[in-house]
Formats: structure tokens, C-alpha cells, sequence
């Protein structure tokens, strides 16, 4: 679906199990970071009240996959930390072309596209390789759910600007995305 050209090697799951209360603490950062970036498009936006519609949703269902990953946190008696700072997101975002307006709104719903389907591929990865069943059972839900963000932006983005282009512009997101995951996958963080 997301054509990644890179793809999670399973053994990060373990990684991530082995210190569950840093992933939680990371997972529900990036979780608000995503709803601050769908507030950020919004008001970029305004003349599209369809979008706004939809943005607003994404926000909202981010603001609840923050709210429910520090419920897991509270409840195992882990702290929920301080903000980390995401080196992936940061190493993404310099990818974000400063062109024209509609370009740059392009561009980064492309990016918002693939946070979020890298976001996807990581939950996919592990809800099939931890033990934790409750942890599972979460991730296989929020799974769904960024594939539909992901579906989202990918569709806000050709709606925005020429369809052929997108196409194009998404191709080289995701081999400029498939560089910089390698240096990823050795900590205990969603992209890290």
C-alpha cells in the first residue's frame, strides 16, 4: 500500500518491548506532534472548508491516541516524560520543497503522508512481534488508523496540486525516505 522501500526489520519490536515505558513516552509524543501538524495544515488552509472538515478529525484522533497512550502509561505506572525530540521527523522535514504556496501545501501533506505510513508499518511490526497482548491488540487499532491518515494526506495532496506530479513528488519522498531509515531502528522510539 505504501510502496516503503525500506521495511522495519522485525528485531526492532524487541528492542521496543525491552523498554516499554520509553516507547509509550515516545508513541504518545508523536502522537501530538501529529495533531500539531494537522492544525498546522488547517491554518494554511482555510479556503478549503472540506479539508479543515477532515483535518480537524485527524487532529482530534490524534489528540485521542495521545490521551489513550498515557492511560497505558499511568496505568503501568511508567511517567509519561518529557517531549522527545524526533531526529526521523526532523531529517523528513528538510525533504519539504519551499516552492509556491500550493507546492509547499503539497509538500507537506506528502510529509505528513509519510510520517504516517511509516507510522503504520511500525505498529504493523509490533502487533506481530511483541508479547504484550494488550499492546497488541492497541497497535493493530492505531494501525488502522494511520493508514487512513495516511490515505488522507496522500488524497489532500492530489486534490491540491496535479495528480501526475504528486505521483512523481511521491516517488522521490519515498527514496529519500528509504535513505534516511537506515540510520533508524536501533532505539527504543517509533521512528528512532
Amino acid at each position: 500500500m505504501f510502496k516503503l522501500k525500506l521495511p522495519t526489520d522485525p528485531r526492532w519490536a524487541n528492542i521496543a518491548e525491552g523498554n516499554l515505558s520509553e516507547i509509550l513516552t515516545d508513541h504518545a509524543w508523536c502522537e501530538q506532534k501529529a495533531a500539531t501538524n494537522s492544525i498546522t495544515l488547517i491554518t494554511m488552509l482555510p479556503e478549503y472548508p472540506e479539508m479543515v472538515t477532515e483535518l480537524l478529525k485527524i487532529a482530534q484522533e490524534e489528540l485521542d491516541h495521545f490521551s489513550r497512550v498515557h492511560e497505558i502509561i499511568l496505568k503501568r505506572g511508567y511517567e509519561l516524560g518529557r517531549a522527545r525530540k524526533d531526529d526521523y521527523v526532523n531529517d523528513l522535514s528538510k525533504f519539504i520543497i519551499q516552492g509556491s504556496r500550493t507546492d509547499l501545501i503539497v509538500d507537506k501533506m506528502l510529509f505528513a503522508a509519510m510520517i504516517e505510513a511509516r507510522s503504520c508499518e511500525r505498529f504493523k511490526v509490533l502487533t506481530e512481534n511483541i508479547r504484550d497482548e494488550e499492546l497488541k491488540v492497541f497497535y493493530r487499532e492505531l494501525m488502522i488508523s494511520e493508514a487512513g491518515h495516511y490515505t488522507t494526506f496522500i488524497g489532500f495532496a492530489r486534490q491540491l496540486g496535479d495528480e501526475e506530479k504528486v505521483n512523481r513528488r511521491w516517488e522521490e519522498w519515498l527514496e529519500y525516505e528509504s535513505k534516511i531509515i537506515q540510520s533508524y531502528g536501533t532505539k527504543e522510539s517509533i521512528h528512532g
